[in-house]
């Protein structure tokens, strides 16, 4: 089936409206109206060939919400009509032992993005959510229970929001451990939501002073100031656990010295350039771990999705118009949104 989709067909030329073919629904398949596609810097990176040559054309859009329109003969979970999303990835080989642990994000043997993967399906690459319509695998697809007044800023969740939630559950965040969040952007704001809502004392970083009240907006129980040196030393050996959401280069031993005897600084942003070399010798003396963490898996994405049902969290958004997207990408550069921009995609134009 053709449907029309927003994508660009080079990295340095605008996105554009583009008409795309997407497959008849198969038996495990569930067709997909998208209503709602959230914008992550992975689809400007992308878009834009800033990680390397893209497939093209290129369709970015990895958090969807839409609604059922079709499912395939040997589908159980879902039924036309209902309220469903689409994540990051499309497909995993299943079978080994991280897909087998529910943790397709570590498929062992190669997982499918929701665009830029290798694909059978016409043009031999997955095209993603900036588009009116997608078949996705029922393995793949999640249930929404979010009232329907909220479902733009669901579609954030379905990438900044797992991504956050994985890590903060990975590392057990909950009552009496004291979390920190670096960072109060895309991901950052959805660290400091769920951190708070899974009921850790719950501190935020941030460069600019300016930006304090809007931590503590969103949950913060306090906000430290990373430029002030007297400020940070106050809670050197306090931290459970730190995760940084900055993707650009930079001092990680700061936020080391933080932790705690068997504290974990987690990555979740990949710089341009290397950060600079840790201390090693401040991880051995305090059994301290610098990590990373990688979206999450199917059930977990599932749990965090009904975890933010029931307890009202969803992102805080800017609605686009799909034509907006260039002017959107060219300010997020500037970190100009607070905090995810999230597309109407019944404002795609026909081709």
């Amino acid at each position: 089936m053709i449907t029309n989709a927003y994508g660009t067909h080079a990295g340095d030329k605008p996105l554009e409206p583009l008409a795309i073919e997407r497959r008849e629904p198969g038996p495990k398949d569930v067709s997909i109206d998208i209503q709602f596609c959230g914008v992550c810097h992975s689809d400007l990176h992308t878009a834009r060939a800033e990680w390397g040559e893209a497939k093209y054309p290129c369709v970015p859009g990895h958090e969807i919400v839409g609604t059922v329109t079709a499912v395939g003969s040997e589908v159980d979970r879902f039924a036309v009509g209902d309220t469903v999303g689409v994540g990051c990835l499309v497909n995993s080989c299943g079978h080994c032992a991280s897909c087998k642990e529910g943790l397709e994000n570590y498929c062992e043997n190669g997982f499918t993005l929701t665009y830029d993967s290798v694909t059978k399906d016409a043009p031999g690459h997955t095209l993603g959510g900036y588009s009116q319509h997608i078949v996705v695998q029922e393995h793949f697809v999640l249930k929404i229970n979010h009232a329907t007044d909220q479902l733009a800023a669901v579609a954030p969740l379905l990438c900044a929001g797992i991504t956050t939630y994985s890590p903060l559950k990975h590392w057990a965040a909950g009552p009496g451990k004291k979390v920190g969040v670096v960072g109060i952007g895309g991901l950052g704001h959805m660290a400091i939501k769920l951190s708070h809502a899974l009921g850790a004392h719950t501190a935020a970083f941030t460069s600019t002073p300016a930006k304090k009240q809007d931590a503590l907006d969103l949950g913060a129980d306090e906000v430290i100031v990373s430029r002030d040196e007297d400020e940070m030393a106050k809670h050197i050996g306090t931290f459970d656990l730190i995760l940084d959401t900055v993707a650009a280069s930079h001092n990680l031993d700061a936020y080391t010295a933080l932790l705690k005897r068997d504290g974990a600084l987690v990555l979740l942003g990949v710089p341009e350039h290397p950060h600079p070399s840790p201390n090693v010798g401040a991880l051995i003396f305090q059994r301290k771990t610098i990590g990373g963490s990688l979206i999450g898996g199917l059930p977990e994405t599932q749990e965090m999705l009904d975890f933010c049902a029931e307890k009202g969290i969803v992102s805080d958004i800017e609605m686009i118009a799909m034509p907006q997207i260039d002017e959107a990408y060219d300010r997020m550069l500037k970190s100009d949104v607070r905090y995810r921009f999230v597309i109407d995609n019944a404002t795609i134009p026909a081709a």
